[in-house]
């Protein structure tokens, strides 16, 4: 059994690697992993995410966290964002802070709503980055990265997912992701691609030790 305690303090984040660790699972074949809160462990730390990249604040996520775990885990990290091309990658690394310090995801959507307004249909390219970084029982470092490209739509729409959720189209289909099943949703996702490339490593024989 791997255990993951994730360093995040957004319960939708624990909700969406548990259902990734459970698919996993279920296909068979698979190390058994649990994915645990960091608010088993007293709370997530108080981080301020401010290297200016999605891999050096999840590094700084998963090394807050680490201190707090009990011996045999593994503490993991995920740091994402959406890059937008028309407004030159943004609110990219700051996603989570798009509308301000303090900003609620709701914040956050109706700022990009505002900003992507007059934007024409021929220019409303995007993408969702994930960036996974596993601190391991040894000190060890391992980092994961996946990318699901689309489009934003004007006007928000579904009521699944989470954060820019309802204006996000992966390229392939006509639905957001908020409006996609939470399955489908997982598969295609940065996140859930992030993650496939976790399990390919935690596959190979050796890599995953059982909890001490």
């Amino acid at each position: 059994m791997m255990v993951i305690y994730l360093a995040s303090g957004n319960p939708n984040k624990v909700r969406e690697f548990r259902e990734l660790a459970e698919s996993a699972e279920q296909a068979g074949g698979r190390p058994q992993i649990e994915i645990r809160s960091a608010s088993e462990v007293g709370g997530m730390p108080h981080v301020v995410e401010d290297t200016g990249s999605f891999t050096g604040n999840a590094r700084k996520k998963a090394y807050a966290l680490h201190e707090r775990l009990p011996a045999g885990s593994w503490a993991l990290a995920d740091d994402s964002g959406l890059c937008v091309d028309a407004l030159g990658g943004a609110p990219g690394v700051e996603s989570a802070y798009y509308a301000g310090p303090r900003a609620s995801g709701a914040e956050n959507l109706a700022k990009l709503v505002a900003a992507m307004r007059d934007v024409p249909d021929g220019r409303r390219g995007a993408y969702y980055i994930c960036v996974l970084f596993l601190f391991g029982l040894d000190g060890t470092e391992h980092v994961f990265e996946g990318r699901c490209s689309g489009h934003l739509v004007h006007d928000p729409a579904g009521s699944g997912g989470f954060g820019y959720d309802p204006l996000f189209i992966p390229d392939g289909y006509e639905n957001t992701f908020a409006e996609l099943e939470a399955d489908l949703k997982n598969r295609l996702s940065h996140r859930g691609r992030a993650w496939a490339k976790l399990m390919e490593w935690a596959d190979k024989p050796g890599k995953v030790r059982a909890e001490s």
